[in-house]
């Protein structure tokens, strides 16, 4: 299946690879910029510019909750590999942990002095990495919310960073 998320504000999925579109979401107020399944594949995350994150139950084909706390538009959304958690970055110069099971979001990751344009999950791991328009990487430990290390060098904004 592939899963996709589009300035018209709806989510697909699709069969591959014969291309049949499966399922299609809708619910957010403006652009998708990041859409991830949850490991086991029975959900799915989405982020949006209308500043929220949402999480979708494939079997009930809704949105199960809606993840408020960020400004301005959320750029990136990710799970980490245990399911329980999720993670945003946010065009607010924020990046946030949120804990699905309780529904709350468990840190605010603040540091950056731009936008933060992407965040990935270490696999099995408490560590991501975000990216950010002020030109830097930055690794964060998810226990304690802190920044561990930056990365700099790149003369302009910094889109994605993931882990090989």
């Amino acid at each position: 299946i592939v899963l996709t998320g589009g300035d018209d504000h709806l989510w697909k999925t699709w069969g591959f690879p014969d291309g049949n579109i499966l399922l299609t979401g809708e619910g957010h107020t403006d652009w998708l910029s990041g859409c991830c399944f949850r490991p086991s594949g029975t959900q799915l995350v989405t982020s949006s510019g209308d500043t929220t994150v949402r999480l979708w139950d494939l079997s009930r084909r809704g949105c199960i909750l809606t993840l408020r706390g960020h400004s301005r538009a959320v750029r990136g959304c990710c799970w980490h590999s245990c399911g329980d958690f999720v993670a945003s970055a946010s065009a607010d110069g924020t990046s946030k942990i949120w804990d699905v099971n309780s529904e709350r979001c468990r840190y605010t990751l603040r540091g950056h002095e731009d936008s933060v344009n992407s965040i990935e999950f270490l696999p099995f791991s408490s560590t991501v990495v975000t990216s950010s328009a002020d030109k830097t990487l930055s690794l964060w430990d998810v226990r304690t919310g802190l920044r561990v290390y930056t990365f700099q060098g790149h003369v302009h904004p910094c889109n994605h960073a993931t882990f090989s």
